[in-house]
């Protein structure tokens, strides 16, 4: 049972894993576990490592098939299927709340979710009944990302919840299979530890100089990506930081899929 809608929606930052994150039984509990938690949204606003696009761009407000944005997988992880609704109103108050002269809001209406956006929300909202909208990152820049995350705080009070999906530790050439959480990379647990650290303090300085502030910065996340939509969920939760809380920790593959909560 989902609970009752309240005036305002936390925040999230999750882990989204790859398309096999639906056979791994512990973490699909952790995810539905979750949402069940969680005050039922009106619609649901997504950020995605896996869409990088400027000028900021808006993915398709009415349903379109699926972005199955991997290679190499088994058929069936094709023939996934997310028919959530479209959220043309929600689109329309993302422009209002982002555009401005000289920073136009694109659209590109035939991009369907990707499997950031599809993945974790298949696990945590099955019926698809809750309109979903995902929009690019139209940069990595920390504190740009930052700011994005509070021009879209109002939404928060609209019922709508806001989700950065990346992933806490992010470098391939360092996953394995099937390994034991015990055999992580010892790059990978430093990095967790210390932002983990880092966000129970509140060091959003921190965070934001993560490349240089962390241990194994640079080795936990050799492109940024995945680490960049935790931005959009700080500053749309920055005014709550001191409440923010993990949810899900551990590590899968040996990568940390560390996930939290704002508000």
């Amino acid at each position: 049972m989902t609970a009752p809608a309240t005036d305002r929606m936390p925040v999230l930052y999750l882990s989204h894993g790859a398309p096999p994150l639906a056979d791994d039984a512990l973490w699909t509990r952790q995810l539905a576990r979750w949402s069940a938690a969680l005050p039922r949204p009106r619609a649901i606003l997504i950020v995605s490592a896996h869409w990088e696009s400027a000028p900021l761009t808006i993915g398709a407000t009415h349903p379109v098939p699926l972005m199955y944005d991997f290679w190499g997988f088994p058929e069936h992880y094709y023939r996934v299927t997310y028919p959530a609704p479209g959220a043309p109103e929600l689109a329309a108050r993302v422009r209002a709340l982002t555009g401005a002269p000289g920073t136009p809001v694109h659209e590109d209406p035939a991009r369907g979710l990707d499997h950031g956006a599809y993945v974790p929300l298949k696990e945590m909202y099955p019926e698809a009944d809750i309109p979903v909208l995902q929009i690019s990152m139209p940069t990595l820049e920390p504190q740009r990302l930052l700011a994005l995350g509070r021009r879209l705080a109002p939404l928060r009070d609209e019922g709508v919840l806001i989700v950065g999906s990346g992933f806490f530790t992010h470098n391939l050439s360092g996953f394995s299979w099937g390994s034991s959480p015990q055999d992580a990379p010892g790059w990978s647990k430093e990095f967790d530890a210390w932002g983990e650290e880092a966000l129970r303090t509140g060091d959003i300085d921190a965070l934001l100089d993560f490349e240089h502030a962390s241990p194994s910065g640079r080795i936990a996340h050799p492109r940024t990506e995945h680490f960049a939509p935790l931005f959009v969920t700080l500053g749309a939760g920055e005014d709550q930081l001191t409440g923010q809380r993990t949810v899900i920790d551990g590590f899968w593959g040996g990568l940390a899929k560390r996930s939290i909560q704002v508000g």
